[in-house]
Formats: C-alpha cells, structure tokens, sequence
C-alpha cells in the first residue's frame, strides 16, 4: 500500500509545480496600463513655436556682492532674518574688520596736520616778535662801527707822533674792520629774515602737505571699501555671510545677493539649432514647472548677442555638452511685487514657448530695440 501511494506522490508534486509554472508564466505576460506622468507636461499655446528652458530672475539680474578688501566680518546690517527687505543704493550690507585701518588713519590725520602747521609756520614768517631784537643787534653792530671808527682814527692820527705803539695801532684797525663785517653780517642777517621763508622751502612744504592728505584719502578709501553698501536700490535675495567669518577678496561665494524685484525677468536658452526660427520681439509665455497649466504672457526686453556654451538647467540626459544657446530676455508681465504670485520666485526654472507664427507681431518694446 505504501508502495503504491509512493509512486502517485511524485507525479502529483510534479503536476502541482507544472501548474504553478504555468500561472506564473500567464500572469506574467499581462499587459500593464500605462502609467500616467505625476504631472502633465507644458504643452506649447501656439502652432509654431520654439521651446526653451528659462530662469526666473530681477530686472537688475542677480547682483553677487562681494568683499573689496579679505578679513573678518565684523557686523552684518542685513541678517537672514531680514532677507527679502528693500535696501537702497548706499545702505550698509555689512563691514570687515577696519581696526587697523582707523587706527593708520589717525596716524596719517596727525601727520597732515603736522605738515599743514609746517607749511603754515613758513607762510606766516617772518613772525612780529623776530623784527624787534634782529633791529636792535643792527643797531648794536652799528655802534660797535663807531666806536671801533672813533677808535681806529684816534690812533691813526697819535700814531705818526709816537703817541700810540704800532701794535695798539694795528689793533683798532682790525678791530674797526671787524666790527664792520659783523654790521655786514647782521644787517644780511635782518634782510633775511624780513624776507620771510625761502619759496623753495615753501614748495617742499607743500609737497608734504599733499603727500599726507594722499595718505589720509587713501586710508578713508580702504575705510569705505571695508563697508560693503548696496550698488542699487534692491531686495536682499540671499545672505551667505555671518559675523566671525573670515571673507577672501575675491570671495569664494556671494557673500549678498540682490536684485530689484519690482520687474522680474525671464533668461530664455534658445538652442543653437532653433535660432533661425527666432525673431526679435514675438511674444512668449511661461508655463511653471510643476504646474504647467499657470502660465505668464512675457514681454520681450532685448537679446544678447553672444552664442555662449548650454549651462544644463533642466537635467535632461538629451542635453549636450557642445550645445550652444542664445540667451534671450523677457520681462514678466505681472511687475509689481505685491502682485507677484507667490508660487514665482527668482531662480526658479520654466518652461517658456515662443511663438514663431508668420503673423506674429513684435511688441512695441521690441520695435524700440531695434
């Protein structure tokens, strides 16, 4: 009995995982619906139009401030908590550490006005005081003339006599000729100091004086360079910088971005290949990624004339290399900020169609352009 179930055990263990294959295989050959995409495409509102990738951006492109002089950042007047507030052209954005420079600007300030007291004491010469003694030594080597005259014609006329030895004599001669050269010496003296300081030590001094106020504006300018100030009137977009932090001229990164979003722009890449199709101010439209079915009319703003090599925005694995685009600019019609919708933000990337239709009009700004 045994025997006999042994021998149907097999088959039936063989017929089990024939049938088993057997479903396996037919489930297996069933044809799966297509999936859907999670989200449609953009799909192009005119017959003929020519597609390409876009970057939202402000009307003044995204400006990178960056730091003239390296060192330490000292103090930010705009912290991440405050990106996105207006500044205007002028205001602070934050100061590296100019210690040393305040310091070398005293210096230099004392040194300016040290030169201009030199420059002024030779203008002012000869002083008021000086005249009065510088008369009276005249006045006293004139006397000493006379006396030392009296003295030397008194002995001329003893001398033949004998009245007066030849040594006394000789004596009073030299000694009225030296009373002479001292008058001389004085009388020079006195007209050199009524004549005031000599114009070429007038010229030095000058020199020095423009030497030093060289030096002050040049300290004042590395002052001001240390205070970074917003170029233009502007949003703060991005702050990459905090107190503490060591900043390199020229930095590694933007250290500030800002831009006026009070227009927001669209930085258009029109494939090398799709160029011909492209005329200068026919109109577009921007569709979201994401949400293809908000789409932004846009109004054309200028073309930029250079081919530059294709920066890969959208990922696509068909983007190459060696493609070239042409960048073109379109203004988003919806300017003002607060009626900018909230889902539009600077950076971020579209899908912009343009219309290439024959009866496409330019736009008046395109016709400006021109």
């Amino acid at each position: 009995m045994k025997n006999k179930k042994g021998k149907f055990l097999l088959p039936l263990i063989g017929v089990i995982m024939l049938v088993f294959a057997i479903y396996h295989v037919v489930r297996a050959q069933q044809i799966l619906p297509e999936a859907q995409p999670p989200v449609e495409p953009a799909r192009a509102p005119y017959g003929q139009a020519v597609a390409g990738a876009g970057i939202v951006e402000a009307e003044t492109e995204n400006i990178a401030i960056g730091s003239a002089l390296p060192g330490v950042v000292l103090e930010v007047f705009v912290p991440v908590d405050k990106v996105g507030q207006r500044v205007k052209a002028g205001d602070p954005l934050f100061r590296v550490d100019d210690r040393q420079l305040r310091a070398q600007f005293r210096v230099q300030k004392a040194n300016l006005l040290a030169a201009e007291a030199q420059l002024a004491k030779l203008d002012t010469q000869p002083r008021p005081e000086e005249l009065p003694p510088s008369e009276a030594k005249v006045r006293t080597a004139k006397a000493s003339v006379a006396l030392a005259q009296d003295l030397s014609e008194r002995a001329q006329k003893l001398f033949p006599n004998r009245a007066v030895s030849e040594e006394d004599f000789r004596q009073r001669q030299l000694a009225y000729e030296t009373a002479r050269q001292q008058l001389s010496q004085v009388q020079a003296e006195h007209q050199l100091l009524k004549a005031g300081a000599w114009d070429k030590d007038k010229a030095i001094a000058r020199a020095a004086v423009e030497q030093a106020r060289a030096q002050v504006d040049l300290i004042q300018t590395d002052l001001d360079r240390a205070l970074v100030r917003a170029p233009v009137d502007g949003d703060v977009l991005q702050v990459n910088v905090r107190p503490g932090e060591y900043v390199g001229a020229p930095p590694s990164q933007a250290l500030v971005v800002l831009g006026n979003l009070r227009k927001l722009h669209v930085r258009v890449d029109i494939d090398e290949h799709d160029i011909h199709r492209f005329r200068t101010g026919i109109p577009a439209r921007a569709a979201l990624r994401g949400n293809p079915q908000v789409q932004f009319p846009l109004t054309f703003v200028r073309v930029e004339p250079y081919v530059i090599p294709k920066k890969s925005l959208t990922g696509d694995n068909t983007e190459r290399v060696d493609t070239r685009v042409l960048q073109v600019i379109y203004c988003v019609d919806r300017t003002p900020v607060a009626e900018t919708p909230s889902d539009l933000y600077v950076g971020m990337q579209v899908d912009v169609f343009l219309n290439t239709a024959k009866e496409a009009s330019a736009t008046p700004s395109a016709l400006a352009s021109r």
